[in-house]
């Protein structure tokens, strides 16, 4: 792992809020808005950001939480801007916090964290859990 991120930095990306983007259900369609799943997805892209700046090539980066206030609305064919800024490294974890904002309008923010792991270290535990299926 590279020690190539302070707490401090910032990451950014851009979402174009499309159809597939907009809270459904297996029920069907809700609203026409940025759901709030698809936000979190998308916050943690951006926090995966650092990710990918700090891992090896033998490594890769895993989920360990994330928090969403999601605060207003994004509608479908808006650009949403995301900020991650990370704020520790503790080891192995990077922890971040995020906004996203819809023409300048904060939407949505909260935390996040990731762990950077083995490769082979994340695909024995995925194996062990296949395996007690």
């Amino acid at each position: 792992m590279r020690n190539n991120v302070q707490p401090g930095d910032e990451r950014r990306f851009s979402r174009l809020v499309r159809p597939e983007d907009c809270a459904a259900f297996d029920s069907g369609h809700v609203h026409p808005v940025y759901a709030t799943f698809a936000l979190a997805r998308d916050a943690e892209w951006c926090g995966r950001l650092f990710v990918l700046d700090m891992k090896d090539d033998e490594e890769e980066g895993i989920g360990t939480h994330i928090t969403v206030e999601h605060l207003s609305p994004a509608p479908e064919g808006t650009t949403v801007e995301f900020t991650a800024i990370a704020e520790s490294i503790n080891g192995h974890e990077i922890i971040c916090s995020y906004e996203a904002r819809c023409n300048g309008r904060l939407i949505a923010k909260g935390r996040q964290g990731q762990k950077i792991l083995k490769k082979e270290k994340l695909e024995r535990l995925f194996q062990s859990l296949s395996n007690a299926k």
